[in-house]
Order: C-alpha cells, then structure tokens, then sequence
C-alpha cells in the first residue's frame, strides 16, 4: 500500500481481546524454593558490589602490590567474596527479598 493512501481507503482493523495476565502465587514447595535461592542469589551480588566499592578504596601500590593482574581480578575477587559471605549467612537481606517476591506474587508472608 503506498504511503500516500488516504486513511479511508484503508481496510479496517478487526480488535482482538487480550487474556488477562495476573501473576498468581507459587503453590508448590519448589517455587518456595526458587523464591529463596533469587534472593540468596539478589544478597551476593549485592554485596559483592559493595565489597567491589570497599576494595576500590584500598591502595594498592607499594611492595605488595599485584600490579596489573590485581587489577583485573579484583572484581572477580570481589563476586567470590559476597558469593560466600551470602552463603555463611550474609547480612539479613535475603529474607527480606523474598518476603517482598512472595509479596509481589500475591502470597502471604509471616511478617
């Protein structure tokens, strides 16, 4: 069709209703358990990312300092550390993500 047809010599366009999609809460126990795993998983990088701003503070020159290689780790060094510091616990944040999942799914949380 050229670009300089006019509108009414258009053929018309028939609407089509859309199914409504409502986010329902997880039933089953392995839903409750891929809740927590995305939080755990939300709680290392979150503090990965802030052990990698504490280590950028750090000075790093002088005798033992790594040099270039130092520097190109230093952020896979920082994801390890919040990926373990998480997993011994971390600092309370993960039962708060999953609180605000289940939250945001429609669920109920023991508050």
């Amino acid at each position: 069709m050229p670009i300089d047809t006019p509108i009414a010599a258009m053929p018309a366009v028939t609407p089509v209703a859309m199914p409504s999609v409502t986010p329902k809460a997880p039933s089953s126990a392995a839903a409750k358990g891929t809740e927590a795993k995305t939080a755990k998983s939300f709680e290392a990088v979150f503090l990965g990312q802030m052990t990698q701003m504490m280590m950028e503070t750090v000075e790093t020159d002088g005798p033992f300092g790594g040099g270039h290689g130092e520097e190109m780790f230093r952020g896979v060094l920082a994801e390890k550390l919040g990926t373990a510091i998480a997993a011994k616990g971390g600092i309370g944040l993960a039962p708060a993500v999953m609180a605000q999942i289940i939250k945001l799914q429609g669920g109920t949380t023991r508050d």
